[in-house]
């Protein structure tokens, strides 16, 4: 790990992070915030919300049960949102209640093969590149790029281990023990801010922000595929 063949493997229970959107977090989403130092609501409205226009056409790796993708679909009430998961993520977002606005894809890679090139207007993942290696991260970015339309917005969580050292390991729920394993090992692999904007322009982006400073543990990177 984390190979692709494990990711399949260790995340088909479908990663929840609860309603996002609620006013009072349930169970699931109080664990993930204290977890990760982070209000979820917040994330969204400043990580997501304020890019999105109602008819926005939307791609989100990872939805697992889809917490924040039934929060985009709110906000893009005449918009489209495409998933891709390793997972068969119907079971859980039920597309057929949105009227052919949500459309999930079950794949094998990252290739991003079955999503139309310069369609999407924002990029969205949550939860997903902080389990992957530096070279899947690469991949992603690269192939997902000329589905992103000229000018559009990519958004990403992922791991910080600067910030997971300063904000604490156990506190962030991540095993100390991963500080002396390779990263083909452990489930939260090495990433810091100064690489995930290296592999982003590496990959074509723009970088505009390597972290919007909305989650203590973690990093969010904001990028934009130049016109």
């Amino acid at each position: 790990m984390p190979t692709i063949d494990w990711l399949k493997q260790e995340f088909d229970y479908g990663y929840d992070s609860g309603d996002v959107l609620s006013l009072t977090p349930n169970e699931t989403r109080i664990e993930e915030e204290k977890l990760s130092g982070a209000s979820y609501g917040e994330v969204f409205l400043k990580a997501v919300a304020v890019h999105l226009k109602p008819d926005a056409k939307v791609l989100e790796l990872g939805p697992g049960k889809g917490s924040w993708s039934r929060a985009i679909l709110r906000h893009i009430p005449e918009g489209e949102l495409q998933v891709v998961d390793f997972q068969d993520v119907k079971q859980w977002l039920q597309p057929q209640n949105y009227q052919g606005r949500l459309i999930c894809h079950l794949v094998q890679d990252n290739s991003f093969s079955m999503v139309p090139d310069n369609y999407f207007d924002f990029f969205w993942s949550f939860g997903v590149l902080c389990h992957n290696n530096i070279d899947n991260i690469a991949q992603i970015l690269k192939n997902a790029l000329p589905k992103v339309k000229p000018g559009g917005l990519a958004v990403h969580q992922y791991g910080d281990w600067n910030k997971l050292d300063d904000y604490g390991w156990e506190k962030g729920g991540v095993p100390v023990t991963f500080q002396q394993q390779p990263d083909d090992q452990i489930w939260w692999p090495r990433n810091n801010r100064a690489t995930m904007n290296s592999i982003a322009q590496k990959a074509g982006w723009s970088v505009i922000t390597a972290d919007l400073g909305l989650v203590k543990r973690d990093s969010i990177i904001v990028l934009r595929r130049l016109p």
